[in-house]
């Protein structure tokens, strides 16, 4: 049977294209008639004899006369909308066709398959991700192998990223580094090492880190003194006592200097200005405005700063680093309210650090 659609050859009693799934015919195709010849005319008879009169028979009782069965209605096969009714030929009009060897289809051409890389399953040519595990089929060339883990040590590379859609095999196990090895070696030999020196290292971070202490100084000595006003009332730990130069006026130049028992390391300076901490007797003398504050060690070095005071009672503290200090000398260089009478006053020097 030839399909009408695509031409394609389908097995006899096919209802449906084995190509294109198309309807077929339900009826044979028909086949043309073959054409009846023309009668031929017959001559008419010659008139018989007249027969001898019969005589007439008997009268009986007739029978009705037979009457042959109607004959079948021919089938009717079913037809398409588009077709229009016409006679059924008779099976002597259309002798049926002997039927011919059957009709194979020819085989239907393989189909491309693309084995997934991961888990083996068999998926189209035409798709990108398994249908299975949804990784990539073809997820490109390989990617670079990393040099070993002994390489690595000293040399760090960025991690390349993984392509989009692989997903990375974990590590059940990772190797161990060597630059945990190393440190802690490296530790070991530093504290075997250390340790007879640990305490000298200690005592160094107290004294650079702790809090400084009182330093009082063990001599005491002054450019000149008003009677009752020796240079020892400014570092008898007392702010109501104060010392005083010789000469009234304004005391530029006057200084009082202090010497330590031992070396000590001077971090903070305590000034109290004036004649007392008390506002009603601060006022009553002339007052330190700047003061040079030299610091000598005991090999000769001397560190200098130049320090400024506020016109007001009470502590007033600087920072004055002097290392292995043995003395310390304060010279005035200008002064508040100097006149009428009046002297340079300093009530109290402290000095706060640490001794070696």
């Amino acid at each position: 049977m030839i399909c009408d659609n695509c031409g394609h050859r389908n097995a006899p009693g096919t209802a449906f294209c084995t190509s294109c799934e198309a309807f077929l015919n339900w009826e044979e195709p028909e086949t043309p008639q073959a054409p009846v010849p023309a009668p031929v005319p017959v001559p008419p008879p010659a008139p018989a004899p007249a027969p001898a009169p019969v005589p007439a028979p008997t009268p009986v009782h007739p029978s009705p006369p037979f009457t042959p069965p109607p004959a079948p209605a021919p089938a009717v096969a079913p037809r398409r909308p588009d077709e229009t009714t016409e006679p059924v030929p008779g099976p002597e009009a259309h002798p049926v066709p002997s039927p011919g060897p059957p009709i194979t289809p020819p085989p239907a051409p393989p189909v491309a398959t693309v084995r997934c890389p991961n888990c083996r399953t068999e998926n189209a040519a035409d798709r990108t991700l398994c249908i299975h595990c949804a990784l990539l089929l073809d997820p490109g060339p390989a990617p670079e192998l990393p040099p070993p883990w002994w390489r690595r040590i000293f040399r760090r590379r960025p991690r390349r990223a993984p392509l989009a859609g692989a997903r990375p095999r974990r590590r059940l196990w990772r190797r161990p580094s060597l630059a945990l090895p190393l440190t802690l070696i490296l530790v070991a030999a530093l504290v075997w090492f250390g340790l007879p020196h640990l305490s000298g290292l200690l005592g160094f971070a107290k004294k650079e880190t702790g809090s400084p202490e009182s330093v009082p100084p063990s001599a005491f000595r002054s450019s000149s003194r008003a009677p009752g006003h020796p240079a020892g009332a400014a570092f008898d730990g007392f702010n109501n006592r104060y010392w005083a130069p010789k000469n009234v006026g304004a005391g530029v130049g006057e200084y009082v200097e202090c010497d330590f028992d031992q070396p000590v390391r001077v971090m903070k300076l305590i000034v109290f200005p004036g004649t007392s901490a008390k506002a009603d007797e601060f006022l009553t003398q002339a007052r330190p405005e700047k003061i040079t504050v030299v610091l000598t060690s005991a090999d000769g070095r001397k560190v200098s700063k130049r320090i400024r005071l506020k016109d007001q009672a009470g502590p007033q503290t600087f920072d004055v680093v002097g290392a292995e200090t043995v003395r310390a000398r304060l010279t005035t260089d200008e002064v508040y309210g100097a006149g009428n009478g009046r002297r340079l006053a300093i009530a109290e020097i402290e000095f706060f650090g640490r001794r070696s």
